[in-house]
């Protein structure tokens, strides 16, 4: 125990002057052109391309599972958890996108909260009428198809990246 707090002691020890010469750098406010080029490097990937990738691994799970199991029921679990993912996410976009630049950073993150609350709440909705609107639902197929659209996020940091 003795070791890891030496350690502990030894590391902040080493590391104690990296807060002071971060506070030490003065705040440089972006010209017009350097905003620009900073975009340019770091382009940001759209979220309806972001949405469009879910809806597509979606019914590439629906094809799958309808060739594995050739069950009816499977596949429209399959795509119901497809679209259970998708239709909020298009729903969060929409509202994201709709009114870009205007107002403050705090209404802008307000706005962020309460789309995404109703995303949410959207997708909760769908996923407790499931049973009632899905013929022959399979949970673990409806489940694991949410999964992986849910997963496609990580392949717009792929795009981003190029």
């Amino acid at each position: 125990m003795t070791d890891t707090i030496d350690h502990g002691a030894k590391y902040l020890a080493g590391h104690e002057g990296c807060a002071d010469e971060a506070r030490d750098e003065p705040f440089k406010t972006l010209s017009r052109e350097e905003a620009q080029a900073l975009r340019a490097r770091l382009p940001q990937v759209s979220p309806w391309r972001v949405v469009a990738a879910q809806a597509a691994a979606g019914l590439l799970c629906t094809a799958v599972v309808w060739l594995v199991t050739q069950r009816s029921g499977a596949a429209w679990s399959a795509l119901y958890g497809a679209l259970a993912v998708a239709l909020p996410g298009a729903l969060l976009a929409r509202g994201m996108t709709r009114r870009r630049g205007a107002g403050s950073p705090v209404a802008a993150a307000a706005g962020f909260l309460f789309w995404e609350m109703l995303k949410i709440g959207v997708a909760i909705a769908m996923l407790v009428i499931a049973a009632k609107v899905v013929p022959g639902l399979s949970w673990p197929t409806l489940l694991i198809t949410m999964v992986v659209c849910m997963k496609v996020n990580w392949v717009a940091l792929l795009w981003r990246a190029r």
